[in-house]
């Protein structure tokens, strides 16, 4: 089976950076879009950023020119370069990897990134 791993998150201090990096256990074929998704206590599950097998990239607008997320569909990895940390991101991160086979979905069990002022 598939596994989504998370790594990256931890605890900084509010205007630091952190960069988080997700690989699955095995090569995925197919991919059509890695995106990268964020969920705190009481709140929706919040789409932070994607990117497609094309390179095509979209971010939420309360990360956009703070975040940057990059993939290699090749080797079925997506991370997240988050600067200019606010305390508003403190939250659980989730990759998850979307292909056109069949809607075969991938998730990760989650990173936790918390930001204190």
């Amino acid at each position: 089976q598939v596994e989504l791993v998370e790594s990256g998150g931890g605890l900084v201090r509010a205007g630091e950076s952190l960069r988080l990096s997700c690989a699955a256990s095995t090569a995925i074929v197919g991919i059509h879009i890695m995106r990268w998704y964020r969920q705190t206590p009481g709140n929706e599950r919040e789409l932070v950023a994607s990117i497609t097998s094309g390179g095509t990239t979209n971010y939420a607008d309360s990360v956009k020119g703070r975040f940057t997320i990059s993939g290699d569909t090749a080797k079925s990895t997506v991370s997240l370069q988050m600067n200019s940390l606010k305390v508003e991101d403190t939250s659980v991160y989730y990759c998850n990897i979307y292909t056109w086979y069949r809607g075969t979905e991938y998730w990760g069990k989650g990173t936790l990134v918390t930001v204190t002022s």
